[in-house]
């Protein structure tokens, strides 16, 4: 048995240049003009890992009633977005390496993200892929990198095998280090592949 494990943004859709402004936006609109580190400065880059920094270096009361503020801000922004210009781009092949994934009887697959459980399936079903039935794990689960692929890892079955992750970042890169799992990396940023169309299966 093996298990293939994707990140999103970068990976599957063409959503850097718009997530992080979005997001960064929502938290100041929320939380007022903060300090704010960049993107790769924060120990755990992930929705609620990066907003958790946030809020404690910024000596802000922890309440989750602020998370919940932001989160929402930025799913307000997010579905406006998409209102707006469409879904975002998907990277060649995804879809189909997907569903060809998905038809393998000694593979398993399964969705690791940084994003919000709720910002992830948004982007994912508005941009035409069909998740029925493949795990997702996300910063909901924990701000952790790391854990959120463990996650969902656990979540994919036991017996996983061999373990593939894709995705398109340095944290990316250094958590597939960590755990000991292979790893492709997905468009410019780490001279990755830019197409899902060649790789097998």
């Amino acid at each position: 048995m093996k298990t293939v494990i994707l990140d999103i943004d970068g990976t599957l859709i063409d959503s850097m240049g718009v997530d992080p402004k979005l997001y960064f936006s929502s938290i100041e609109r929320v939380l007022g003009p903060v300090r704010l580190r960049n993107l790769n400065d924060y120990d755990h880059v992930t929705d609620s890992g990066i907003l958790g920094q946030i809020i404690e270096e910024n000596g802000l009361p922890s309440a989750g009633e602020l998370a919940a503020n932001v989160k929402a801000r930025f799913m307000e922004g997010l579905n406006r977005h998409i209102e707006d210009t469409g879904s975002f781009p998907v990277i060649d092949g995804a879809v189909q390496f997907i569903e060809r994934i998905r038809r393998l009887t000694d593979t398993r697959i399964a969705i690791a993200t940084g994003c919000w459980r709720e910002s992830a399936l948004l982007k994912l079903q508005t941009s035409g892929f069909n998740i029925d039935g493949i795990p997702v794990a996300t910063s909901d689960d924990s701000p952790s990198r790391v854990e959120i692929m463990r996650s969902a890892l656990r979540m994919s079955g036991s017996g996983a095998g061999a373990v593939t992750y894709f995705g398109d970042a340095e944290w990316d890169q250094l958590a597939c280090r960590d755990l000991g799992w292979n790893f492709v990396a997905v468009g410019p940023r780490l001279g990755g592949i830019e197409s899902f169309s060649s790789i097998y299966p």
